[in-house]
């Protein structure tokens, strides 16, 4: 199982589309996927009130985030895109990152040991983005803002799809070598299941 999951604020737009891409590239690969969109979810950010140590899981809230828990939880792959905004992952994709805290097992020791609960479980995981902008540069974070966090968590990064130079609405759409990239992504997630 496979969660996908896409932070634009745009129905149709470019992240939607390309995770639509991996999606299919993974159930044609034989996967099973659940689509989510960050903006179809009201959830609020991590604000580190720390009783996730002891409840194991996010308590603080009873919001969208607590539905998507049990999806993350079972899912062995995960997908992740978002558009460029400031040089870094939408505000949404940020706080559904922090959310992830909640996974992390921590010891009384200095500099404080910390461990995931979702690591050594195989878990692999396909991260993308999109910007406007024509240069690399311009991305900034967002990639790292994806993979680090990911990795951390125990999570190998099988496929990376960073993209330049696109902002209409949809307009990946026209790009078939982009959508075939993603494509092949999704391929790649399922068969490293």
């Amino acid at each position: 199982m496979i969660t996908a999951i896409e932070s634009s604020p745009r129905k149709g737009g470019n992240s939607h589309t390309m995770l639509q891409a991996v999606i299919a590239g993974a159930r044609e690969a034989g996967a099973s996927a659940h689509e989510v969109h960050l903006r179809d979810y009201k959830y609020e950010p991590c604000v580190g009130c720390e009783k996730c140590r002891k409840d194991k899981i996010c308590t603080r809230f009873q919001d969208g985030m607590t539905l998507l828990y049990p999806h993350l939880q079972e899912s062995k792959g995960l997908v992740l895109i978002s558009p460029v905004h400031n040089y870094n992952v939408s505000a949404w994709m940020k706080s559904f990152i922090d959310r992830l805290y909640c996974f992390y097992d921590f010891e009384n020791t200095r500099p404080r040991a910390w461990s995931s609960r979702l690591a050594g479980q195989g878990r692999k995981a396909v991260i993308g983005a999109i910007a406007e902008q024509s240069e690399e540069k311009d991305m900034g974070f967002t990639m790292d803002a994806m993979r680090l966090p990911l990795e951390a968590l125990g999570y190998e990064i099988v496929a990376e799809l960073p993209v330049l130079h696109l902002f209409d609405r949809g307009i990946i759409a026209k790009h078939q070598d982009l959508i075939d990239k993603a494509t092949h992504a999704g391929g790649l997630l399922a068969k490293a299941l």
